[in-house]
């Protein structure tokens, strides 16, 4: 086991963790995140989608380890601490981005994160950001919609 340390949501967290365990199993059991799904546990759905030192990473991909000293952001931590939702999150309700919501918290990391690094995107750079992250359920139309909505939203912000 190594102890691991890493900031998780702004709040530094320590934990051991064998040398082969995925992040996204860390931040489930370890760490008791579960908003962080997994779908494949093979990289193919984005739904255990989390930002690790301003990176969209698909956390099943990425061992524990690799993580150390990171500054992660899993989608416990992107709400206001008041509970007020992010633009992103408060987009993909309003637009009606999700159903069953288990691609949500992928979708809303990536999406994060494409805004963060291309704050005013065209529907192309949203579709091509979104890359990876699979939906059964919307037809991906609202999510994008949500994403270009949250872009205009957080420009005032």
């Amino acid at each position: 086991m190594t102890e691991l340390s890493m900031t998780v949501n702004g709040v530094v967290r320590r934990a051991a963790a064998a040398p082969t365990v995925l992040l996204s199993t860390f931040l489930r059991e370890s760490l008791k995140l579960t908003g962080t799904h997994v779908g494949c546990d093979t990289s193919q759905c984005g739904a255990c989608t989390v930002i690790v030192d301003g990176r969209s990473i698909k956390s099943c991909t990425m061992l524990a380890v690799e993580a150390d000293g990171a500054a992660i952001t899993t989608i416990e931590g992107v709400a206001k601490s008041d509970g007020t939702l992010h633009p992103v999150q408060e987009a993909f309700r309003a637009h009606h981005a999700l159903q069953c919501g288990f691609c949500t918290p992928g979708m809303v990391m990536a999406s994060v994160a494409l805004l963060a690094h291309t704050p005013n995107p065209t529907d192309a750079q949203v579709r091509h950001g979104l890359e990876g992250n699979m939906c059964r359920c919307t037809g991906y139309q609202n999510i994008v919609d949500a994403v270009l909505a949250a872009s205009q939203s957080m420009k005032g912000a």
